[in-house]
């Protein structure tokens, strides 16, 4: 694998836009195809002292079992280090299993882990269900405030995990403060920056040890491919490699990392697209009688906008409203929107909404204490409708949504 990474490494000095395009990528040698090959096959040529077991030893340049490693998810696994800034990182078959991956790592029964008190909703309920029964100790905290944080950290605090911006209500935390108090605990740092992605925020370079990305979302871009990732120290991601990719199997396939990697090379691109509509579009509803309030990091209504300035260096494309006709508007949607599709997911070139009922996530997927749940209140009231503001001219999109809130003004 080292002679793909050779080729790769020429790059890691250029800027992030020919990053975008070029690391982790080389020419076919043999055809001298320049796009990245699809090598669907699950098993290589072996060498005759090769072991058959992880455990033993491999010629690093050469790959021997897709669980172990593909030359396709290789060149994946190398742009995603290059975009983040960090020696190494892994692709998963999604976002939950990189999730999953890195507790697995990190926590043993009786570590402590401080968890944000709201992350994306499959997380929670995995901590909650999952990581408690196996013993780990876990304090959810409004990781927006430093000093419960600090409060929260104990002699056995193995791992901080964050997620900036929090889906579903867009609130932000300080990775350098946050990082900073990690270290002085000896406890690491994870973000999930799936709603930046690097081109907004380098986590690592701010002093988290892990990034984790749902790859499904805005790197791959497209909604037609499932992935995640871990991007860290290289000592860590090889050791979760060998643990979670090759004895546990939650590796991608080579085809859904070619389709991402094939969405990586516009990222740039697109989220200055996802941003300029979203901006647009966020400041066209705020503006709207039908809407009582937009959550979006880069208008200046955001609460945490200097925050947002300072560490994000793109916006990204996602935002919540709230309207006092919620309960109507999920029909209505799916009904009227032409250009908008009623949709979960995010982070895809056409924009996506979806209803999320404050009463309902807050019964399923997080348990939160009366001041917890008041500030997720305070962001979200009753309800919010996420919206995933797509690449689409963002006229278009104000047009469509403004004729299906007709139906409410």
């Amino acid at each position: 694998m080292h002679l793909l990474l050779g080729f790769a490494s020429k790059f890691m000095k250029t800027n992030l836009k020919t990053r975008a395009v070029h690391a982790g990528e080389s020419p076919d040698p043999t055809t001298g195809a320049s796009s990245p090959n699809l090598v669907m096959s699950s098993t290589f040529l072996a060498d005759p002292e090769a072991s058959f077991s992880a455990e033993g030893s491999h010629d690093d340049d050469s790959f021997f079992y897709t669980r172990w490693g593909n030359p396709t998810v290789a060149q994946l696994e190398q742009k995603l280090a290059a975009l983040e800034e960090t020696e190494a990182a892994m692709a998963f078959a999604s976002g939950m299993a990189a999730v999953t991956g890195l507790f697995f790592h990190c926590l043993r029964p009786g570590d402590h882990l401080i968890l944000a008190d709201v992350v994306y909703a499959a997380v929670s309920e995995m901590a909650g269900d999952w990581l408690k029964g196996i013993g780990v100790e876990i304090s959810r905290v409004d990781t927006s405030d430093l000093e419960s944080i600090r409060g929260a950290i104990r002699e056995n605090t193995k791992l901080i995990y964050i997620e900036t911006p929090c889906n579903p209500i867009l609130r932000l935390t300080d990775i350098a403060a946050v990082a900073s108090l990690a270290k002085s605990a000896g406890a690491r740092l994870a973000v999930d920056s799936t709603f930046a992605t690097p081109i907004a925020t380098q986590p690592a370079k701010l002093g988290a040890d892990f990034v984790v990305h749902s790859l499904t979302k805005y790197i791959g871009g497209h909604g037609d491919a499932i992935g995640g990732s871990i991007a860290g120290p290289a000592d860590d991601i090889a050791e979760i490699r060998k643990k979670v990719g090759i004895r546990m199997g939650s590796i991608i396939s080579p085809f859904n990392a070619w389709l991402i990697l094939r969405g990586m090379a516009t990222l740039p691109i697109r989220m200055q697209a996802h941003e300029s509509a979203a901006k647009e579009v966020a400041n066209f509803l705020e503006n709207h009688s039908a809407i009582s309030r937009v959550i979006y990091p880069g208008l200046e209504s955001h609460p945490q906008h200097e925050l947002a300035k300072s560490q994000m260096a793109n916006f990204s494309g996602i935002l919540t409203f709230q309207t006092p006709h919620h309960a109507v508007l999920p029909k209505i949607f799916s009904e009227k929107l032409q250009i908008v599709h009623y949709a979960v997911s995010l982070g895809h070139h056409r924009s996506l909404i979806f209803y999320i009922p404050t009463d309902e996530i807050l019964s399923t997927s997080f348990s939160l204490t009366e001041s917890q749940e008041e500030n997720y209140r305070n962001f979200a009231g009753d309800a919010v409708f996420r919206l995933s503001v797509g690449i689409e001219d963002a006229a278009d999109i104000c047009e469509d949504l403004d004729r299906a809130l007709s139906g409410v003004t």
